[in-house]
């Protein structure tokens, strides 16, 4: 039976606290302030206001179609951690919407306030590898799917874009313009320190490899990632003759690439850069 790393349990433990931070947020500072979160949560609000259902089943029941294609599409680990932090986020709203808080500020100042916490949130659950938004999941299968399908390697900016232009519409449309503006805030604000603390988790991520035996990690990037990979001839002033390795991933995938490199065990060297955009010739 394979022990359960020191690693694996700060990342739950992580990815918990970050979910309780945005429960906290959203149940006590932007629900208040006629604003609401943003991806699948925010779907789950516009219908927890309307019918008057209880919100945590609301997020429950938007959410799980996700949870389980990203444990398909991403794994055992993703998906272990997903369930941690959606359930702690369902847990922390139930518990948070039962106590009386209240911010003495203006509302646009309450909701910057209440979107950095939430950001902050969940820049945590991204970076110790978990998801609460389907909306990010959904976007990364996209992006996988066309990457394997088209060869093309695209950033989630655009289909998170356009997710969340959908449900700010829907908030002017059936709730109000003010409440649909606040949120609108508190999607820049709360993207904005996610950004800074994920190095722009939504745009492709290239991963540099640099190894004496290419063979192993190639046949897992096409095999196990369903990717394609650059190889080239590379030298160290030390090490002497290397194998470059280009690969162009998601920052879900990274995650991945994260764990297989760890348990290696070799003198492979790797580098992950943030890329705004690839170009192709036709």
């Amino acid at each position: 039976m394979k022990k359960i790393s020191y690693k694996n349990i700060l990342s739950i433990l992580m990815i918990v606290t970050g979910a309780l931070l945005a429960a906290f947020s959203v149940a006590c500072i932007l629900l208040p302030n006629d604003a609401i979160d943003y991806g699948t949560a925010g779907i789950a609000i516009i219908i927890s206001k309307l019918t008057g259902l209880n919100l945590s089943v609301c997020v429950f029941i938007i959410l799980l179609p996700f949870v389980v294609v990203g444990g398909i599409t991403m794994g055992k680990k993703f998906l272990i951690k997903t369930i941690a932090g959606s359930a702690a986020y369902m847990v922390g709203l139930e518990f948070f919407e039962a106590i009386p808080f209240e911010l003495n500020t203006e509302h646009f100042i309450a909701v910057i306030f209440g979107g950095a916490i939430l950001g902050g949130g969940l820049s945590l659950i991204l970076r110790f590898g978990g998801c609460i938004d389907g909306s990010e999941i959904l976007a990364n299968v996209i992006v996988s799917r066309l990457s394997q399908k088209k060869g093309l390697n695209m950033s989630m900016t655009g289909i998170l874009l356009g997710f969340n232009a959908c449900v700010y519409t829907a908030a002017f449309i059936l709730i109000n313009r003010n409440s649909a503006l606040l949120s609108l805030l508190v999607y820049i604000i709360a993207t904005a320190v996610i950004d800074h603390f994920t190095d722009r988790f939504e745009a492709i991520k290239q991963v540099t490899i640099i190894t004496k035996n290419p063979d192993k990690i190639v046949n897992w990037i096409r095999k196990d990632m369903k990717k394609t990979c650059t190889v080239m001839d590379s030298a160290g002033a030390v090490s002497g003759d290397n194998k470059t390795i280009i690969c162009y991933v998601t920052y879900f995938e990274l995650q991945k690439f994260r764990e297989y490199i760890k348990d290696l065990g070799d003198n492979t060297f790797v580098t992950v850069t943030t890329i705004d955009e690839i170009m192709l010739s036709h």
